[in-house]
């Protein structure tokens, strides 16, 4: 359960403090928001941040596509002007995160769901039509899967089943939330399929961590970096390269990629909303309450995306995997209320 608690709030005189030496006016608070992090949540954040400027007559906002790991540290970082107001996350925050938030000043936050996604894997319309498992992925993916180093050179090496075809995935880097949820739905879940790694999570966690989520670096898995239209533009090139990115990037591009099944379930509208589809996540923006009376047109880009991830806003419109109704009132109310985010419901 989320509380509300009595926000203390920066000044302007103290936000242009910070800011200086930081390229901030020394005369007042930055006077436009600025957001980072996940580069899923770069083309929704980017159409609210315009809808807010039009409507609300704000400064358009500055959204910069870091990954949502390295928007986390850059949101945590701390309060003031030279500090980022809004984080986009394609998962949720983790403990850690909040941690180092908290070291840094940043006690206060506003945690809100804004939507669904999938974590699609893909392959060019004249791809072979693959279909695969977590443990498939897993097997072809990990550094040293089940704790054996990988010796699989192609797809038939994994299983039998596969073409024998070389495995070449473009994927997010590890800053990425969407290689953090690519770790956490599929290749654990691929790994834990053996009872002793499954087992291993309650004696070793963090040698759990590196046998199931450690990645193999010999070429077989590209790190892409966070551009996701880099590696729609790979694997439409590359009949035998497969991708791994947002659904909203395959949604965009069906007339040069199809989708590829996850244990029988293709990534689809329908499939991400009732989570039958493996790779289905939730997707947040994290505000920083002690900016809110400070940067000017912040509440507004706030109150924006409420109005915008309806079944008939933008962001549908735009390719986001609308959250059902039940979702979506009670983050209405949460954006409305700017209502603190209780630390404890994170892990």
């Amino acid at each position: 359960m989320r509380s509300i608690r009595t926000v203390a709030v920066l000044t302007l005189s103290s936000l242009a403090l910070a800011a200086c030496g930081s390229g901030e006016s020394s005369s007042g608070a930055r006077d436009f928001v600025r957001v980072v992090g996940s580069s899923t949540l770069y083309p929704f954040a980017t159409a609210v941040a315009e809808n807010a400027a039009k409507s609300a007559g704000i400064k358009s906002p500055v959204v910069e596509s870091t990954g949502t790991g390295a928007g986390m540290k850059l949101f945590c970082a701390g309060l003031g002007a030279q500090h980022p107001d809004i984080e986009n996350a394609s998962r949720r925050m983790k403990k850690s995160e909040y941690e180092d938030c908290a070291k840094n000043g940043v006690k206060d936050i506003i945690e809100i769901q804004v939507g669904l996604d999938g974590i699609a894997f893909a392959e060019g319309t004249n791809g072979p039509d693959m279909k695969l498992t977590p443990v498939d992925v897993y097997k072809a993916l990990a550094a040293n899967p089940f704790g054996k180093p990988n010796t699989a050179k192609t797809w038939a090496d994994v299983n039998p089943a596969l073409p024998a075809i070389p495995i070449m995935v473009y994927g997010p880097p590890s800053t990425s939330g969407t290689r953090d949820a690519l770790a956490e739905l599929i290749l654990t879940k691929g790994c834990e399929s053996d009872p002793a790694m499954k087992a291993l999570k309650d004696t070793d966690k963090d040698a759990h961590k590196k046998v199931c989520t450690g990645v193999r670096e010999d070429g077989a898995y590209v790190d892409a970096g966070e551009n996701d239209n880099l590696i729609v533009q790979k694997i439409a090139e590359n009949p035998k390269a497969i991708g791994v990115f947002g659904f909203s990037y395959l949604e965009e591009n069906t007339t040069k990629l199809k989708g590829i099944p996850m244990s029988g379930v293709m990534p689809t509208y329908e499939s991400i909303v009732d989570f039958s589809y493996p790779g289905a996540r939730p997707l947040y923006i994290y505000v920083k309450a002690g900016h809110l009376n400070a940067i000017k047109g912040l509440k507004e880009y706030v109150a924006e995306w409420a109005k915008s991830w309806g079944p008939d806003g933008v962001l549908k419109a735009k390719g986001m995997v609308i959250a059902p109704e039940d979702v979506r009132t009670k983050n209405a109310d949460v954006a409305a209320k700017l209502t603190l985010m209780e630390p404890s419901v994170l892990k």
